[in-house]
């Protein structure tokens, strides 16, 4: 069972929202989902977390096949519910024809299955993970480096409570970052020393080293992230510094705060977009619906 390569390797934003869903008309440009993006590539679907966006992203597969087998891969970056809690809602994993590989590193002090079981368990949820007809594999990674089929992946560890990684996707037609969840290093932060804020920093620049695409955790604006240091989340000032140093070609702002409208959300853009004017890179704000070409 193989899937039509495309003609053309793509991005899709399915969910873009941080912490939990958040519907209704303030939230209706950039979407209220939680985070998933599909990527299309050499012949591979790659799904990077299973957020609420999981749940239309399986409608519009289903859609798509039209009873034909999927085979697909889900990276996950790790177990905070945002990040997991639509794959009970995730239509193919409902049909025995089709295949979900899904990939991630330990989390919550459990194994990656009994993670995700433990949410469709009563009395959370009507279906056991075992009860769910799809072929769906579960494997925890033990290296940092591997491939889905022709898609070099490498991972990191992010700077998040819990086991939380990022991942770099090397593709025939471009590379990309997805950095969901991440808080750049400072001396304020758990007492780490400047040598090793240094060198924490250093590593996660050259990890997005000249991506085509960097998706990476924007949450807070400076004034906001002051009161939430040791969260776990990014500030747009400090994601864009990074970009810069990094070579980032383009990047997209993630992750967006519950509590921020899609007013909000435009200023910071406007705010990210002024603090990178005269360089080379692009900024935008991921959406859910947008497709970004690669290559």
């Amino acid at each position: 069972m193989t899937n039509s390569p495309d003609a053309d390797c793509h991005l899709k934003f399915w969910g873009v929202r941080g912490s939990v869903p958040t519907p209704g008309a303030a939230t209706v440009r950039y979407g209220g989902n939680t985070s998933c993006v599909e990527l299309r590539a050499d012949g591979e679907i790659i799904v990077l977390d299973a957020g609420t966006g999981i749940r239309p992203l399986g409608l519009e597969l289903a859609r798509e096949f039209n009873g034909a087998g999927i085979r697909m891969t889900l990276l996950i970056t790790h177990t905070h519910w945002d990040h997991i809690q639509g794959f009970p809602f995730f239509q193919p994993a409902y049909e025995s024809k089709n295949t979900i590989l899904v990939l991630g590193f330990e989390g919550a002090r459990q194994g990656l299955a009994s993670t995700l079981a433990g949410q469709m368990e009563s009395p959370y949820f009507p279906i056991a993970l075992q009860q769910m007809p799809g072929n769906v594999v579960i494997e925890e990674l033990q290296s940092f480096d591997f491939k889905i089929g022709p898609v070099l992946v490498k991972a990191a560890m992010m700077n998040h409570p819990g086991v939380a990684v990022g991942y770099r996707l090397i593709t025939s037609k471009g590379t990309v970052a997805y950095l969901p969840d991440n808080e750049p290093f400072h001396e304020d932060q758990n007492g780490y020393s400047r040598e090793r804020v240094d060198s924490q920093n250093r590593n996660l620049i050259d990890f997005i080293r000249e991506v085509d695409v960097l998706i990476i955790d924007s949450q807070y604006d400076s004034e906001e992230y002051s009161a939430h240091i040791g969260w776990g989340h990014g500030c747009v000032d400090e994601v864009v510094r990074l970009a810069l140093l990094g070579g980032v070609k383009r990047l997209y702002l993630f992750h967006h705060d519950p509590g921020h409208d899609d007013d909000r959300i435009d200023a910071m853009l406007a705010h990210a977009r002024s603090l990178a004017a005269g360089s080379p890179l692009e900024i935008y704000a991921a959406a859910e619906g947008e497709v970004v070409k690669l290559g």
